[in-house]
């Protein structure tokens, strides 16, 4: 009795821990007395035995169960059957003696369908748990078809003779078992089974198949290419799918099907180059080189803005199973009319088709699961190719985001200087074509790193400096900008100018001004003096009198700006940029910031969160700070 209260207990937690996914009627409070009387038979066997075969003319209720649960009992003993209950899904029907009590009370062909559909050495069940471990070990198939067929078989051509998921569930779920194993059990069968029928979310037998049989006739009909040109045809459905790419090429047919630009371009291979892991010469690398290298009749020159996806070898073949499903349900649904199905049929192949076009889509993910990717370790080493797995949905972009310091590195590392400088234009042509330079989505990114080096206020140790343009003469920057705020296009020209030479000349400039000034202040009235030769053409030119003397140099700034309590990350940090920074530039300057914050509420603070601010104000080093009454 203990080990039965036990059984009963852990039954009736699974039950209740998972009410939505039982009958109602599991949560009664008899519902423990019934398990208990019946023990160690469930009591759903009782029911749908009294309650469903009853109903036919030649069944007996008293002797017709006695007889068929002890051809039950017998035979799961002599299995040595370890199960806590004998539940509807338990029944071996595999076992002539328990297959007949039950099917000489039917029509004749019911055999046919309990061997093939049901339980059996050759039966569609046993073949799903052979072929997924995870079902097998619970014989799930199995369990999920003896119950719908004990709860849906005497009740042909009743209204009311299907079967919902709590209902199989109740009849095959144990304690420590997993709900979803039947769920996937049962849809598996679905697809396969010959006179397993679903209505919605209801399942039944029946002695007439179901369209299943013509699916899988239809499925047989579509040789490899026809199934490869399917592929192919979803794959480019998904070239709108661009996640951080700015083109996605499905399935190209030759080189000059990708276009030759500097933007990253996602190059997804057909279903005829497949990849296999750990092997270095397939046709899926075969296939890239070629792309990589070429375009149209030329050599291709942005090498370092692309990457191929590839199927797995493996997969594959599971894919274009899939795929013929999907296919067969697709002619189904379209030529109902032509096939004379009636509204339940109908209804069953439209489902199935969603089911299976769904299936395809979940299942191409998990065959382009190789990524390929050129690269180079040295400057003049040979093009090495890395293959990575694809795990979820993360973007395919090796690099999208590049720092500012990062860029200064790869400068220096290359290096990618020319005689102290090294056009934008040419430099985002440089980070496109050569592989062993980080791969960037695009120029965009290029100009985003550059504005911020040139922002950094330690741009001469980190980062460069910028020039508008190189007198071809005198080899002097001109427009100059180093430490500042500048809006870039990659596209309009300009340079990036190493620190040192642009501190050079920026010192030189200085000097000569300075020299200026001087010159200005010793000139007899009248004159003007104007810059040497040599002088940059935007120096001022200062007139000379002694009635109009030099105006006194501005010693001070300052400035008060109200901030956005909301926004103050952002608005501060365009102030440090815009204004700060172009203070701190200045030779011998001295900048001092400081924060003024002013709250009220006509409510009155709360004690904790003056304590809290408090607390923080202290931590953060406030000069002063307090709460006032007024």
């Amino acid at each position: 009795y203990r080990q039965r209260d036990a059984v009963v207990r852990a039954f009736l937690d699974v039950y209740r821990a998972s009410s939505w996914d039982f009958p109602s009627a599991c949560a009664a409070a008899d519902y423990e007395r019934r398990m208990r009387s019946a023990y160690p038979i469930h009591p759903e066997v009782f029911d749908r035995l009294y309650n469903v075969w009853s109903t036919l003319d030649r069944f007996q209720r008293t002797r017709g169960v006695l007889r068929l649960m002890a051809a039950v009992i017998h035979e799961l003993w002599e299995r040595g059957d370890p199960n806590l209950m004998i539940l509807p899904g338990m029944l071996p029907m595999d076992d002539p003696e328990v297959r007949r009590e039950l099917t000489q009370y039917l029509e004749q062909n019911w055999q046919a369908v309990v061997e093939g559909d049901v339980d059996g050495p050759e039966s569609t069940p046993l073949a799903i748990d052979q072929e997924n471990t995870n079902l097998g070990r619970y014989s799930a198939a199995r369990r999920v078809a003896r119950t719908v067929f004990l709860g849906t078989a005497p009740l042909k051509g009743s209204a009311n003779r299907d079967r919902d998921i709590r209902e199989i569930n109740l009849g095959c779920v144990q304690p420590g078992e997993s709900l979803a194993t039947f769920g996937d059990a049962l849809r598996r069968l679905q697809s396969r089974a010959t006179y397993l029928n679903t209505d919605g979310e209801r399942s039944f037998y029946d002695t007439t198949p179901n369209i299943n049989r013509e699916a899988e006739s239809r499925k047989a009909d579509f040789d490899d290419e026809t199934v490869r040109e399917a592929i192919r045809n979803t794959l480019k459905q998904q070239e709108r799918l661009r996640g951080d790419f700015v083109k996605v090429h499905a399935c190209p047919f030759s080189p000059a099907d990708i276009s030759d630009e500097r933007e990253a371009r996602l190059a997804i291979l057909g279903p005829e180059h497949v990849h296999l892991a750990g092997s270095g010469d397939t046709p899926a690398m075969e296939q890239a080189r070629h792309l990589l290298e070429t375009r149209g009749s030329g050599p291709r020159l942005y090498r370092n803005s692309l990457v191929f996806v590839a199927p797995d070898r493996t997969r594959l073949g599971e894919l274009e199973d899939v795929v013929r499903w999907a296919m067969a349900w697709r002619a189904i649904d379209e030529h109902a009319e032509e096939l004379n199905l009636d509204t339940f049929n109908r209804r069953t192949a439209a489902k199935m088709r969603g089911e299976w076009e769904n299936t395809v889509e979940q299942r191409i993910p998990e065959t382009y699961r190789w990524l390929l990717v050129p690269g180079q370790g040295e400057t003049h080493g040979p093009i090495e190719w890395s293959a990575r797995t694809l795990i979820g949905d993360g973007a395919l972009a090796e690099i999208t985001q590049l720092g500012a310091i990062r860029l200064r590195m790869e400068l220096d590392r290359v290096p990618l200087w020319r005689n102290g400088d090294v056009e934008v234009k040419q430099l985002a042509d440089y980070f496109a074509q050569y592989v062993y330079l980080p791969r960037l989505q695009g120029p965009h990114v290029l100009a985003r790193a550059i504005e911020e080096g040139l922002g950094l206020l330690s741009w001469q140790s980190e980062t460069f400096a910028y020039a508008e343009r190189k007198d071809p003469d005198s080899g002097r920057y001109q427009g100059l900008r180093m430490g500042e705020s500048v809006t870039l296009d990659v596209d309009s020209g300009g340079l990036l100018v190493k620190p040192e030479i642009a501190r050079a000349q920026r010192e030189e400039e200085e000097q000569i001004r300075d020299e200026g000034h001087a010159e200005t202040s010793t000139e007899p009235a009248g004159k003007t003096t104007v810059a040497r030769e040599n002088r940059p053409s935007d120096t001022t030119v200062y007139p000379s009198s002694e009635t109009s003397p030099e105006p006194p140099p501005v010693r001070r700034f300052y400035g008060r700006v109200e901030l956005d309590p909301g926004r103050v990350g952002r608005d501060a940090g365009r102030i440090g940029q815009e204004i700060i920074a172009h203070l701190m530039a200045l030779k011998g300057s001295k900048v001092t910031v400081n924060l003024e914050i002013e709250a009220e509420t006509d409510e009155g603070f709360d004690s904790q969160v003056m304590r809290i601010i408090a607390e923080n104000c202290r931590t953060l080093k406030f000069e002063s700070h307090g709460f006032e009454e007024q």
